[in-house]
């Protein structure tokens, strides 16, 4: 049995205006603005992301907006199809009542695996499902948040991913990755990370919608957890020993970073736990001023010229509950 991942450290997607972006995950879904900062392949698109109180690995999904004159993206094999998040069995009525009053549409409650599943779409159409059981993570909740500590998000239960076959998909989870299968369920096959815990779950489903486009509305790519950069060039001898081309440990700032195309056209990416947010930012300054890497801090000024026009979204605190 190969080591095991212990799961989702982060999803990161393509979204069209960053103003939308940012007020839909932040004022509707409750998620801290963690942090603004580039794409440090493309300096001059924005890269943000939302998580918990922390940015806590596990938490977060994070975007380059391209604007609302980017390119559109086709879903098809090789994408991720959903990201799903936890929520405390309690929250379902709120959640679903909570969309609905921001006219966002929701699709009926489902079961899936025993568990009761609400799926809708951000304002780009990337799916998003919420999973609701009675052990979902406690999460670090943001005081500061519109939504009450009791109800928010948990962080990561899943993502689906769809290819045109699941079994070379499959085979890199299961022989690279330490992941094992674990059900069945109407063309949906399910495997859970030998390492177990939350974000440990990836859903593979069959689509016959040929090799999807990467743009606005699609998911970039999935990023799993590694401990530290010496668990992470584990990672990347195993991985080469599988036959896939691993790229070498990048500097991500938050965290180093290895990258490969699994088979059926997933991007997959392997990403330590720290340093962490807090290493250019206090845990009070969190996605306020635009933060960028020391290679990049002396075109500061050209940057945040042509970076698109963007004010952080202000939100009133949720009342207590108590």
């Amino acid at each position: 049995m190969s080591p095991a991942t212990s799961g989702l450290h982060h999803v990161t997607a393509i979204a069209g205006d960053p103003q939308r972006t940012a007020e839909f995950y932040v004022e509707t879904l409750g998620l801290r603005f963690v942090k603004k900062t580039v794409n440090h392949d493309s300096k001059y698109t924005y890269h943000f992301y939302f998580g918990d109180s922390e940015g806590t690995p596990g938490t977060n999904i994070t975007f380059f907006p391209w604007d609302e004159h980017g390119r559109s993206g086709q879903f098809g094999d090789g994408q991720t199809r959903t990201t799903t998040y936890f929520i405390p069995e309690g929250s379902l009525n709120y959640w679903r009542d909570r969309l609905e009053s921001h006219d966002i549409d929701v699709d009926g409650s489902t079961e899936r695996f025993g568990e009761t599943v609400v799926t809708f779409d951000d304002p780009d159409g990337i799916t998003l499902a919420l999973v609701a059981t009675d052990d979902a993570p406690n999460g670090q909740p943001w005081d500061e948040s519109p939504v009450p500590p009791g109800h928010q998000l948990r962080g990561f239960h899943s993502v689906t991913l769809a290819v045109g076959d699941t079994e070379p998909t499959a085979d890199v989870l299961t022989d690279a990755l330490g992941y094992e299968f674990e059900a069945e369920e109407n063309g949906r096959y399910r495997y859970r990370s030998a390492a177990g815990g939350p974000g440990s779950i990836v859903d593979l489903v069959e689509t016959d919608h040929g090799r999807g486009q990467i743009g606005i509305g699609t998911v970039h790519h999935v990023a799993y957890q590694a401990e530290d950069t010496d668990e992470q060039e584990r990672w990347r001898k195993q991985l080469s020993e599988h036959g896939l081309r691993v790229t070498d440990i990048i500097d991500r700032v938050y965290f180093k970073s290895i990258y490969f195309r699994e088979p059926g056209g997933v991007l997959f990416e392997i990403a330590t736990m720290g340093p962490g947010f807090t290493v250019d930012q206090s845990q009070d300054e969190l996605g306020t001023d635009l933060a960028l890497p020391e290679w990049l801090e002396n075109e500061r000024n050209e940057i945040e010229s042509r970076l698109p026009s963007f004010e952080s979204p202000s939100v009133e605190p949720a009342p207590d509950e108590g």
